[in-house]
């Protein structure tokens, strides 16, 4: 488990009022649902039997020097944030910082975890060229496009959706920017743990990835893909059903037949073959040069 794990990961309890006093400047972190933002962009936060006021200097790490966008505090709005207590106002107003949490977040992921280790995540926004991942406390590391998984996409959104929870390994870390990259495909599975959940003669389900010449190549999981022949008239994206012909484990193929197209995208699960722990190198298949972590 992390030390500093996402917002929303778990779920949200209040803190007691006399907890809340106890932590007041200590580094205790707690997590509650931001219920409202002021039109100062102040976040106003529920603890139950009062609220809690997070100045906007303190809602998101960068927003004072104007490195975070305004929408960075709006969207936090009905959802769960983690905060430290800096104090009381002299009417009772618990007043709260989510950045103090971040950054202690961040630099405990800078400093005490290598790359390679995997992590709990929460997706929070999905772009063209990858996903921004909440890996502690609010603090984001992209996972780029290409390191989602073994089977390409054109857009994020093919693959999470804001609020999934998903695991991810550090890939990269860049201390003086402050930032991490994540990398996701490596707890997928290798080709032959994806294939050995299809056996031939099977109809399945699958989404078009890519159309060449040659034939057109169909994701059957996120870490594989089959050869279809060419003259279907598919387009990436579109779902079809599909029969499979064969499945040759020495040449890691699979050669399918579609069927049809379908009305609608099926769900493609998430199959993790790995969720915890420390991974120093990986390989998909016996072409493929192996991942290497170097912490």
């Amino acid at each position: 488990m992390s030390h500093y794990p996402p917002e929303g990961l778990y779920p949200t309890v209040p803190p007691a009022p006399e907890t809340l006093r106890r932590a007041a400047g200590s580094r205790e972190i707690f997590q509650s649902m931001c219920i409202k933002c002021d039109e100062y962009h102040n976040l106003i936060v529920d603890l139950g039997s009062q609220q809690g006021l997070i100045p906007r200097e303190e809602t998101v790490l960068g927003i004072a020097q104007g490195k975070a966008k305004e929408i960075a505090i709006l969207s936090r709005v009905g959802k769960p944030l983690c905060f430290q207590v800096l104090g009381f106002t002299s009417e009772g107003t618990a007043l709260l910082s989510r950045r103090s949490a971040q950054e202690e977040a961040r630099d405990y992921l800078m400093e005490s975890v290598p790359t390679g280790q995997i992590l709990p995540a929460v997706v929070q926004n999905v772009a063209s060229f990858g996903a921004f991942c909440d890996i502690g406390c609010g603090f984001t590391a992209l996972l780029p496009i290409e390191r989602c998984s073994i089977s390409r996409i054109s857009h994020c959104s093919q693959r999470f959706s804001p609020g999934q929870q998903l695991y991810v390994v550090i890939w990269e870390k860049d201390p003086q920017a402050g930032q991490i990259t994540l990398t996701h495909r490596e707890l997928l599975g290798t080709w032959e743990e994806n294939a050995q959940l299809f056996r031939p003669g099977q109809t399945v389900t699958g989404i078009v990835r890519s159309v060449r010449p040659y034939g057109t190549f169909i994701e059957l999981t996120p870490n594989l893909s089959g050869l279809a022949e060419p003259g279907q008239d598919l387009e990436p994206g579109q779902a079809v059903s599909v029969y499979i012909r064969s499945i040759q484990p020495q040449a890691q193929k699979i050669k399918l037949s579609v069927l049809e197209k379908l009305s609608a995208t099926p769900k493609i699960p998430l199959r993790y073959h790995r969720t915890g722990g420390y991974l120093d190198s990986w390989r998909y298949n016996d072409v493929a040069a192996p991942t290497v972590f170097d912490s």
